[in-house]
């Protein structure tokens, strides 16, 4: 079935939806991801900067034995300068593990091991960032702030004895810094992706259309072309009913006027089987010209075209019946389909099938015509069937595709040796 434009252009815009929803996620997600490890980036240089330019300058020696001068210095640095909504807490340690200062006095004095992390920065001189584990001994004063970031800064005594300054960062602040950086962000991404997708609408509506346009621009020529083959088919027809087949009854009929007056004569018996002959030439031209141009179904009926297409085969001795309801098929399309369906199941009965009997039953049942035709001829297998479709013999796969985009079905069941059943449901209500 033809999509609708409208129908299209709906299909595009969701998929543009989906695309844009996905690309965005996807982006908004890396970029996220990003401005956290900016932001994290970020905190490392602002506690590099308040562990060398703000503590590192009053760390006096006096901080390695618990002088109260020197500890007093470094607190005043530390509660002015370092200490903020964003910084929480503030510890130095010593390589070994003690704790020389924090604005936790109750730490002050106390020794822990330390993590990798720090053992690292102290190692390589770098400074480095590390959530905190809360559970350590060492953070049992910093629980209640949920979650924090420790930034881990190598510093030195004014004598030069190494020691580790720690900065205990909130994470939220890290986290609202990193959305602060995707937050300026993505509404730029977000925004271009919709204004592409939008500018993008009316072209696919365009391009929809046109190519539409080109859909039933074709339709037109293709129908014009097979009007006008049937056009010709009909002349060709016309002319042989009206000409050859004038004649051969003409012909006919004077052959049997001669064989009546000859009668008894030898003549008369030849001149009798020309007589025969001409007829049966007259049955095998009307047959071709049901062929060339099918019968008008709705002025004719439906039952008297069947009648003709198996006319054939009762003239060479076939036993033919014909149930067809002529009412089973309301509308000129499903008479079409109908017809076309028999007249290739009774042209592959005189072709193929060598059949004695032949039967073909249209009814109306539920809504659908039920077309059944069966022969008591060879049969085929499925092989076989096969085997001409390769070949090229294409008729019954053409008509099962029709049936199929009626919303019909057709169904050819053969076993060799025991004849063939076609059956085909067309729906009609």
């Amino acid at each position: 079935m033809r999509k609708s434009v409208a129908t299209s252009v709906t299909q595009f815009v969701l998929a543009g939806l989906a695309a844009v929803v996905l690309i965005s996620a996807g982006t908004i997600y890396v970029v996220r991801r990003n401005a956290t490890n900016e932001a994290i980036s970020n905190a490392r240089d602002i506690a590099g900067i308040d562990g060398h330019a703000v503590v590192e300058p009053v760390l006096a020696d006096g901080v390695l034995t618990g002088d109260p001068t020197a500890l007093e210095r470094i607190s005043t640095v530390v509660h002015e300068r370092v200490l903020s909504e964003r910084v929480v807490r503030v510890k130095v340690w010593t390589s070994d593990g003690r704790v020389v200062y924090s604005d936790e006095p109750r730490l002050i004095g106390q020794t822990f091991g330390l993590g990798a992390g720090e053992r690292a920065a102290l190692r390589t001189g770098k400074v480095a960032a590390d959530l905190s584990d809360l559970d350590e001994p060492e953070n049992r004063y910093e629980r209640p702030y949920d979650k924090l970031l420790e930034v881990y800064v190598p510093v030195h005594t004014l004598s030069g004895r190494p020691l580790l300054f720690e900065a205990y960062l909130r994470y939220s602040s890290i986290a609202e810094s990193g959305r602060h950086i995707w937050g300026s962000f993505a509404p730029v991404l977000v925004g271009g992706l919709l204004l592409l997708f939008l500018v993008q609408v009316p072209l696919a509506w365009s391009m929809a259309r046109g190519l539409r346009q080109g859909q039933e621009d074709r339709e037109r020529l293709l129908q014009r072309a097979i009007d006008a083959s049937a056009a010709e088919r009909h002349r060709i027809a016309r002319d042989l009913h009206d000409g050859v087949v004038q004649s051969l009854a003409g012909v006919s009929y004077s052959l049997a006027a001669v064989a009546d007056r000859l009668d008894g004569d030898e003549a008369a018996s030849v001149i009798r089987q020309a007589a025969a002959d001409t007829r049966r030439s007259m049955r095998e031209l009307r047959s071709l010209m049901i062929q060339i141009a099918p019968p008008n179904l709705h002025s004719e009926g439906l039952d008297n075209a069947v009648g003709e297409l198996v006319a054939p085969l009762a003239a060479e001795g076939v036993e033919t019946t014909v149930d067809v309801d002529d009412s089973a098929a309301p509308s000129a399309d499903s008479q079409t389909l109908l017809y076309r369906i028999a007249q290739e199941a009774v042209r592959n009965v005189a072709a193929h099938a060598d059949a004695t009997r032949v039967s073909v039953s249209l009814a109306r049942d539920n809504g659908v015509a039920r077309l059944v035709i069966v022969d008591n001829g060879r049969g085929f297998s499925p092989d076989r069937l096969e085997h001409r479709r390769e070949e090229g013999h294409l008729g019954l796969t053409l008509l099962t595709g029709l049936v199929t985009d009626a919303g019909g079905r057709l169904v050819v069941a053969s076993t060799p040796g025991a004849g063939t059943r076609l059956e085909a449901e067309v729906p009609v209500a």
